[in-house]
């Protein structure tokens, strides 16, 4: 019996059958890579792949020399992949350099030749904002550095720098007392001195008023402010017209405030980022805490639908809702930060991040709109406020039940004027200076206590 020629919708039938028993894994091959970052800091350095579909990966670390190996399944080795050999620095603090091959027909391997023992996180994020589907590589150090330890020790060398350059300048001064009056030009005859002017009348000195006695509030201690620059890395925030992004303009403001409030006898700032990387809204507050910090200062940049939206805000916690409905919107936007930014839900400590979002004190609440008036007042002198009080809401960042905490949005980025200010160094150095003397005149009014661990 002769047997018929397959027809062409027998093929497609047995291929549409063959695709519904291939797996996820399957189906991803042949997915593209849309961009790969590298973001270094000394905290942890980032590694993002961003692709058009989910990724399949398995990893290990080998030790001698260290490193990280890293195979992802169903790609072949594009220019894209290839863009990651080129992207780390040698200043990266964790990773030496990056190999990139085609292992397998169906794998490429990474291979991160690291600068110190670290401990990876590895895992996937979904498609949001911006972004496609993106793998992320954390390295972390696997003994991170005691940060109140790093801010005494900052703090002592920057008072060694201080008398050291008191004592050059004193040997110079002394240096110069000692020299004798230089000889006139031969030929010429000596310069007659001056007379001396007669001596003014004796009179009898006025006492001296003695100090104000100290309030028995004052601990003489390290005060500690946490400084907290908004959005980072993978999560730009938001953008003005021209293309400034937030997370750029609020490190710049953040870093001259640090600056300001380290010249104050007794102060240091603290940081929760210095460089442009991403930091999880729960482990800012953690970093807070764990230095004891007096304050938290959360520096931000507003945005809203329409450029006419303009002026500074300054924002607390709230336990009853927020005080506005522009408020409660403002606060869903910058608790959606690590959605964006990208943040491991598996970590160990996602469970204790939660918990302690959790907690707020009404004591806590009470203190941080004292700090957020005063900081109000002194903004609204450098530019326009958006309300002329402090405004609540229930923003995330600010939920650590032991710290009075505020949010600053320093400007709307979204209005041109706005934005154009923003961007200029000098009214960032307007608003350092405001926030500033904002915070010394809080605890003018509001001496900080002693510390369970003082320093």
């Amino acid at each position: 019996m002769t047997r018929s020629k397959p027809s062409r919708r027998h093929f497609l039938e047995r291929g549409g059958a063959l695709v519904l028993l291939l797996g996820a894994s399957d189906l991803a091959f042949g997915a593209s890579i849309v961009a790969v970052r590298v973001w270094p800091a000394d905290e942890y350095t980032r590694v993002t792949i961003e692709s058009d579909a989910q990724l399949s990966v398995q990893h290990f670390v080998a030790e001698s020399p260290s490193r990280l190996v890293v195979d992802i399944d169903g790609v072949e080795l594009s220019p894209a992949l290839r863009e990651l050999v080129a992207k780390v620095g040698t200043d990266d603090p964790f990773i030496t350099r990056v190999r990139v091959g085609q292992n397998l027909p169906r794998v490429v391997r990474l291979v991160f030749d690291l600068k110190q023992h670290t401990a990876p996180q590895v895992f996937s994020l979904a498609p949001v904002a911006a972004y496609q589907y993106r793998l992320v590589f954390d390295l972390y150090p696997t003994t991170p550095p005691d940060p109140l330890l790093a801010l005494v020790h900052e703090k002592e060398e920057a008072e060694r720098q201080a008398a050291a350059a008191v004592k050059d300048a004193l040997g110079e001064l002394i240096g110069k007392l000692g020299k004798p009056a230089p000889l006139p030009p031969r030929g010429l005859p000596p310069v007659a001195a001056a007379p001396a002017p007669p001596s003014p009348p004796q009179q009898t000195p006025a006492p001296i008023a003695p100090p104000p006695p100290m309030s028995q509030d004052r601990i003489d201690r390290l005060v500690i402010v946490a400084i907290d620059p908004g959005h980072g890395g993978e999560d730009p925030g938001a953008i003005g017209p021209s293309g400034l992004r937030e997370k750029d303009v609020v490190l710049a403001i953040a870093l001259q405030l640090r600056e300001r409030l380290n010249a104050v006898p007794g102060m240091r700032a603290m940081m929760t980022r210095d460089a442009d990387f991403f930091v999880p809204l729960g482990q800012r507050v953690a970093k807070a805490r764990r230095v004891q910090a007096d304050l938290f200062v959360s520096i931000h940049a507003d945005a809203f639908f329409t450029p006419q939206a303009r002026g500074a805000s300054v924002f607390a916690l709230s336990d009853k809702g927020a005080s506005s409905s522009a408020a409660r919107w403002m606060a869903q936007r910058e608790n959606a930060a690590d959605l964006v930014g990208g943040v491991n839900s598996k970590a160990a400590d996602a469970t204790v991040m939660r918990t302690l979002l959790d907690m707020s004190t009404t004591a806590q609440i009470k203190d941080s709109l004292k700090l957020g008036s005063e900081v109000l007042t002194h903004i609204g002198r450098v530019g326009k406020l958006h309300k002329g009080k402090v405004e609540q809401a229930g923003f995330a960042v600010l939920k650590a039940p032991d710290i009075p905490s505020i949010l600053v949005e320093t400007a709307f980025i979204s209005n041109p004027q706005e934005e154009a200010r923003l961007n200029d160094p000098a009214y960032q150095a307007e608003l350092a200076a405001a926030l500033a003397k904002g915070i010394e005149r809080y605890f003018a009014r509001n001496p900080p206590l002693a510390r369970n661990r003082t320093l």
